[in-house]
């Protein structure tokens, strides 16, 4: 899940939106409210959150930094984002000038020896390398995010059966979180896993003990929050948060949103065209996968009758 640092919005760049208004500690309060043991914000490619929250809550023990770490898969240049969850400042450091090769950036958390997952597989994949080998990122991380609070739920399955038999070296370890940009959607999709201090609910999870469970994505649910952060944006403008703007572009920008309220019909539209996009490439990724997951649905079986 996400904070106000998470910074950098990829639509409208011009307008300097944010992905998220929402404040870490607002941020943990709701997440706690909901029945969370233990809290951490992935922001893109920031630990600002994180360390905000530590500044102001030093004594804070359920609560551990993570990152959501962008990258590239370096043959097609398509955008790879990796779940780190116990991450440090160094490292956040050392990764910076190595997101252009995912690869790359794979290896040093591994030798870094942190917990990651490859998150919402299929979101930015369509069909720019052949499928078999965008999916060799699978032999280079720990583990899959295999629910993804705004991916739908046959992208969140293919991608659980990835998981159990998608990589040469076995089955790989789960997480799973709701991504929520708003505070209307965290805590309703999570990961468990035992233990009652943030070190051994980490070591269960690289373990492979750890569940998800919780809510899928929705087209409805991700335009709510689309709409929700286009309010706090224009709140933004208006003096109510964050101040990301000069005085004369703050003018430019609420002008162009008064303009723009009658295609505020757009992010509904944007949103259903994605999910049925997301819809139609896990399709092709089921028939292209078919055989493989065919042999082990058989070997299962097979192993079931022993």
């Amino acid at each position: 899940m996400h904070s106000c640092h998470s910074t950098q919005s990829g639509n409208l760049k011009f307008l300097k939106s944010r992905d998220c208004y929402s404040k870490p500690a607002d941020v943990y309060r709701v997440a706690k409210s909901r029945g969370m043991d233990v809290v951490t914000i992935t922001d893109h490619d920031s630990i600002s959150g994180c360390l905000e929250f530590l500044d102001r809550h030093p004594g804070a023990s359920d609560f551990f930094m993570s990152e959501e770490v962008s990258c590239r898969f370096p043959v097609a240049d398509i955008e790879v984002h990796f779940g780190v969850y116990g991450m440090t400042e160094q490292l956040h450091r050392e990764l910076q000038p190595l997101r252009g090769d995912a690869f790359d950036v794979a290896a040093a958390l591994r030798e870094a020896g942190v917990f990651f997952s490859l998150n919402h597989l299929l979101h930015f994949y369509r069909g720019q390398v052949p499928l078999g080998d965008y999916l060799r990122l699978l032999d280079a991380v720990p583990a899959l995010e295999t629910r993804n609070g705004t991916m739908l739920p046959v992208h969140n399955d293919l991608v659980a059966r990835l998981a159990f038999k998608g990589r040469t070296r076995g089955a790989l370890a789960v997480s799973g979180g709701s991504d929520a940009h708003t505070l209307r959607r965290i805590g309703r999709t999570w990961t468990s896993a035992p233990g009652t201090t943030v070190p051994e609910f980490l070591e269960s999870l690289a373990r492979g003990e750890g569940m998800v469970e919780g809510a899928h994505g929705r087209a409805r649910d991700v335009a709510i929050d689309a709409y929700t952060v286009i309010g706090a944006y224009v709140a933004s403008l208006l003096g109510r948060g964050p101040r990301d703007h000069s005085p004369m572009h703050r003018v430019g920008c609420l002008l162009f949103s008064a303009l723009s309220i009658p295609a505020q019909i757009l992010p509904a539209v944007i949103t259903k065209a994605g999910k049925l996009s997301e819809r139609r490439t896990v399709e092709r990724a089921l028939d292209d996968l078919a055989p493989f997951l065919d042999r082990s649905a058989a070997g299962d079986a097979s192993e079931a009758g022993a």
